[in-house]
């Protein structure tokens, strides 16, 4: 507790105790009375106040509670401040058929609604808004049992002792529900919770008491503002600063889950049967003989226009429950809806499972003859060979090594693990792979240009699995031009708004009928642009295909650039004999 706390509480305590010496030492007379009425006054205001921060640091249900805490504090300050009026203002005595009256029966409906909303349970799936009506319904009968039951005699026919009578066994049945709700909200099993709702038990029933044998003594004319009958009304005020003081919001209350809705349930069913009540009580109202007709007719007019208010309310909570009932059903058909797109993704994912097995084991299988082919090949190498046969049996080895790559990158896509990714060099990437498809697209009789921007910067990325993604554009963009019959294939690369792009552009098609279609690379269209849709993925990049309308068709391979240390990194694995012979 910090120290303006702790100042806070001892100033209460100051004005209790000087009540209490007031009490004890001064007669009955005006400046008794003033500072009575005074201190409680204060004493209520200090309630309000401490409750503010409490508000403002909680959340949902918890705020709402401590909202209606201090909505209930603020209508028993409301009407101790008219009591404070006529005696101390006005010097007079309050008048016994006193339209505040409903105000103070009124100031513990709210703590009965902070009761219900039950803040120490973890959050209900019903809805807040029918919740909310749920709540309305039950204070509209609660007030509109004060006014069935007391102010017939007060305004229809005027009867002081039959007034007071019905105002304290409606206010004793009041103060009897919410002791009971209190006592129920003792026993719940989070600790700082069952703190508050002790002290407030213990506060109400202090007041209770007070109020209880204060009427008793009003009966009897003993009663006066500052009495020893105020001692145990003082004490319940000031202890609902102590509360407001010594309550804390902890993050499970701001955060609890959701758990299942029978408290929602049993809400509705509270309000279900107030409104049944209704034509019970009017119909006692009506059998019973003792009561003048003027009061039997008013009362069944009253239950009539509650009825008609209520019955309003119902219908629109029953629109309410239409609309959630419609939102939960489009919410299940969605979930169906998601549920049976889950299932093919399950079922696509344990076919592409299959053929990660599949090929992972054909791999494997082809490591052996590809290692005795890298071995003869040296062994070749290092025999005596002419000037011509030496470059081709150079070639043997580097495509041997190649292929080695490739199948440990189907290794790699088969086992779903990422290569280590380093600095790459796109356009070294881009020349790589042309000189690497040479052989193909010679015999095609097709040419093939770079357009290569120097100052490109490194991307991250698996040496590898890049190359094999450029490989298989290249692949699929000689395939187009030799169904087609086109003759030039342009590899460039730029940096377009802070991205690293290769681009694959092939010449114009001799028919220019062809649709504008860009799209990114469809996974299901081979295994070959499956696995490289895959790459892009881990390497947080995209490939893309357009066909022009001339029928130029351009495969776009766009990756971030790489964030270099300040030390320095490895380079790329790609064959330096391909980064220091550019081709053009």
């Amino acid at each position: 507790m910090s120290k303006l706390s702790k100042m806070w509480l001892v100033a209460v305590a100051g004005l209790m105790a000087a009540l209490v010496i007031a009490a004890l030492a001064l007669p009955r007379s005006f400046q008794l009375i003033a500072l009575s009425d005074v201190i409680q006054c204060l004493l209520l205001l200090s309630g309000t106040i401490a409750f503010i921060p409490l508000i403002l640091r909680s959340r949902a249900r918890t705020r709402l509670f401590w909202v209606l805490i201090t909505l209930g504090t603020v209508l028993w300050l409301s009407y101790q401040l008219f009591w404070t009026y006529y005696e101390v203002v006005l010097r007079k005595d309050v008048p016994d058929l006193c339209t505040w009256d409903a105000v103070l029966f009124l100031h513990i409906v709210p703590f009965m609604a902070a009761i219900a909303v039950r803040p120490q349970r973890l959050r209900d799936e019903y809805s807040a808004r029918v919740g909310r009506l749920d709540f309305a319904l039950l204070l509209v009968w609660w007030f509109y049992l004060y006014v069935l039951i007391v102010m017939p005699w007060q305004y229809v026919m005027p009867d002081v002792a039959t007034y007071n009578r019905n105002l304290n066994d409606v206010y004793v049945a009041e103060k009897i529900v919410l002791l009971a709700g209190l006592l129920a909200s003792c026993f719940t099993p989070k600790k700082q919770w069952r703190k508050t709702f002790i002290a407030l038990f213990g506060m109400t029933l202090c007041y209770s008491a007070s109020s209880t044998i204060a009427n008793w003594a009003i009966a009897r004319k003993t009663y006066y503002s500052g009495s020893l009958y105020d001692i145990p009304l003082v004490l319940s005020m000031a202890c609902l600063t102590w509360i407001g003081l010594t309550a804390k919001v902890s993050s499970e209350d701001r955060d609890a889950p959701q758990t299942s809705t029978a408290y929602g349930v049993w809400v509705a069913r509270c309000s279900m049967i107030a409104v049944f009540s209704l034509p019970l009580l009017a119909a006692w109202g009506m059998t019973d003989q003792e009561i003048p007709p003027r009061i039997r007719v008013f009362r069944l007019a009253l239950t009539l226009l509650a009825s008609f208010c209520m019955g309003v309310m119902i219908l629109v909570r029953q629109q309410m429950l239409d609309r959630e009932l419609v939102h939960l059903l489009t919410q299940s058909r969605d979930s169906f809806d998601n549920l049976k797109r889950l299932q093919a993704q399950l079922l696509q994912s344990e076919k592409l499972a299959s053929i990660g097995q599949l090929v992972g084991g054909a791999a494997h299988e082809l490591n052996n003859p590809l290692t005795a082919m890298l071995g003869y090949s040296d062994l070749l190498l290092s025999t005596q060979l002419t000037t011509e046969q030496r470059p081709l049996a150079t070639k043997i080895g580097q495509h041997v090594r190649r292929a080695r790559s490739l199948v440990a990158s189907l290794i790699s896509f088969a086992r779903q693990a990422p290569g280590a990714q380093t600095p790459l060099d796109l356009n070294t990437l881009a020349r790589t792979a042309v000189k690497l498809t040479e052989p193909q697209w010679k015999a095609m009789e097709i040419k093939v240009s770079t357009q290569l921007d120097n100052a490109l910067p490194k991307v991250m990325g698996d040496s590898n699995q890049m190359l094999q993604v450029c490989l298989q554009l290249v692949a699929n963009a000689l395939h187009v031009l030799d169904d087609r019959g086109g003759k030039l294939i342009t590899l460039s690369t730029e940096q377009v708004s802070g991205w690293c792009v290769l681009q694959i552009t092939t010449d114009p098609a001799p028919a220019t009928d062809h649709a504008h279609v860009s799209s990114p690379i469809n996974p299901e269209e081979g295994l070959g642009l499956s696995a490289c849709h895959g790459i892009m993925q881990e390497h947080r990049g995209k490939i893309s295909r357009e066909c022009r309308e001339d029928g130029t068709l351009l495969f776009r391979m766009e990756l971030p650039p790489a964030d270099l240390p300040a030390a320095k990194s490895k380079e790329s694995t790609v064959p330096v004999l391909w980064q220091s012979q550019p081709y053009a």
